[in-house]
């Protein structure tokens, strides 16, 4: 059973803002709603208005379209928007999270800098397999939503979009593909197709905001503009507390000497030699710019770490370093305001260079109970990759910074990188509810769920980290 601790929290959109304060978890989360540009401020949100970081959600709806090659086969559903708001990354939404979309998402976009058009890309609509646990509250909640994968594009101001049920003719858009999209004819309408698209398909738009005044400069950087006077960005950054300063934009590296100790410190006395990495450097929430508005307030938190699951976001590769924080601001704005979690759903990311960044609140050296393996989320934590690893090899960065994260984290519940354990499904794809499963102590996500999750070239270096991690541990 995972344990929920409330505090006040806010929740914000372009249509209004929803203020809940409780003792425990709500029957309800607040719903995904869409969010224009920027929403105006209230007397619930006056006092936030100026000091939250900029970025914004628009939410469009997709209509049926015509195409001569597909007309009478399947459903064929898009938008073309040569001009519009200004956007990094993207996702599909629909109403029902239990139903998914067998079928095709392409997406071209127009560039905001040079305006030419990139070519067609694919966006992964297999995203079921990341959430919260089935019958958890979170899942429960109204306004939760089915959606495919985000894709990061880029600074962006127009789009074509095309979504296709499985039985469409291959033949549609390809790079350099067809024309515009066109609204559909009200005198050729188009057969239903098995299984049919989703109801309610939407476009989700995410602008993650200007980059912050201080991303890319040393951690104890004096930063404006973040909500650091809020109930949720305190209680996120007290969260912290036990192993860095308050409002600490990162918790530096320590030795495995001082860690050592720091262990002590934290779990009280430790038989025999501690096993445990050195602590790597995370970049808090506040260092890649949450805006602790968005989420959903208090923490919720599972009994201890007993395995990890490794990701890959499957948004996409074409990201710089120094872009990291805006594409995990989008990330987690699409989770919280398109799909309606609660928060992000990894515990930590990772980029290209090996950076590593705190994702779900409540504390780092906590077991918070992340939504990144449907059906194994109490008892463990997961650990996204930033980029799409099916054909791509990740970077030796990356990796190492998987094996660092793990020794230490692990070591701080005793648990051996390259060891095994049992933990039980709550349900899903691959196992029943109540099954227990024994895994490797560091896991792909598709040991969990029948995914293809974090990616083959990520999957094949797991057994890299996990050597590397025990290695940390001094084991």
């Amino acid at each position: 059973m995972s344990k929920i601790i409330s505090m006040r929290g806010f929740l914000t959109s372009s249509i209004g803002v929803t203020c809940a304060t409780a003792l425990a978890l709500p029957l309800t989360l607040p719903a995904a709603t869409a969010s224009a540009a920027t929403a105006p401020p209230t007397a619930a949100n006056a006092s936030t208005a100026v000091t939250a970081i900029p970025g914004s959600t628009r939410s469009l709806p997709l209509a049926p379209l015509t195409d001569r090659r597909v007309l009478g086969i399947a459903p064929l559903q898009g938008l073309y928007r040569p001009d519009g708001e200004h956007f990094s990354l993207l996702g599909v939404v629909w109403t029902d999270p239990d139903t998914e979309l067998h079928g095709r998402v392409q997406v071209r976009t127009r560039s905001a800098t040079t305006g030419e058009w990139s070519g067609w890309q694919d966006i992964e609509t297999h995203n079921a397999d990341h959430g919260p646990d089935p019958g958890a509250a979170e899942s429960a909640a109204r306004g939760v939503r089915g959606a495919t994968a985000p894709l990061w594009v880029g600074d962006a101001k127009g789009l074509d979009i095309r979504v296709r049920a499985d039985d469409a003719d291959p033949g549609g858009a390809r790079t350099g593909g067809p024309g515009p999209s066109r609204p559909a004819k009200p005198s050729h309408p188009a057969r239903p197709a098995k299984p049919p698209l989703p109801a309610g398909l939407r476009l989700e738009l995410v602008d993650p905001g200007k980059e912050a005044p201080s991303e890319g400069a040393p951690a104890d950087t004096p930063r404006t503009g973040l909500d650091t006077d809020t109930d949720a960005a305190q209680a996120a950054q007290a969260a912290n507390t036990d192993i860095a300063r308050f409002g600490a934009l990162a918790i530096p590296a320590l030795g495995k000497r001082a860690t050592e100790r720091e262990l002590v410190r934290l779990r009280g006395h430790v038989k025999g030699k501690p096993h445990i990495g050195p602590r790597p450097r995370i970049v808090t929430r506040r260092g890649w710019g949450a805006d602790e508005t968005l989420r959903y307030g208090g923490f919720a938190y599972t009994k201890k770490v007993k395995a990890v699951f490794v990701h890959h976001t499957a948004s996409g590769n074409k990201y710089s370093c120094s872009q990291a924080p805006s594409v995990i601001r989008s990330i987690y704005r699409y989770h919280v305001t398109s799909m309606g979690w609660r928060d992000i759903g990894y515990n930590f990311l990772v980029d290209k260079c090996g950076t590593i960044y705190e994702g779900r609140a409540g504390g780092v050296t906590k077991a918070v109970l992340g939504a990144h393996t449907l059906g194994f989320n109490n008892n463990s934590m997961g650990i996204a990759v930033i980029g799409t690893y099916g054909t791509t090899k990740p970077s030796g960065a990356a990796v190492k910074a998987i094996a660092r994260l793990t020794a230490w984290k692990l070591g701080l519940y005793g648990v051996n990188p390259r060891g095994k354990t049992y933990l039980t499904s709550a349900g899903g794809n691959r196992y029943a509810k109540g099954k227990k499963v024994r895994l490797n102590v560091i896991s792909g996500h598709r040991d969990g769920f029948a995914t293809e999750c974090p990616g083959k070239r990520l999957y094949a270096k797991l057994g890299t980290a996990r050597s590397g991690a025990a290695r940390y541990q001094g084991r």
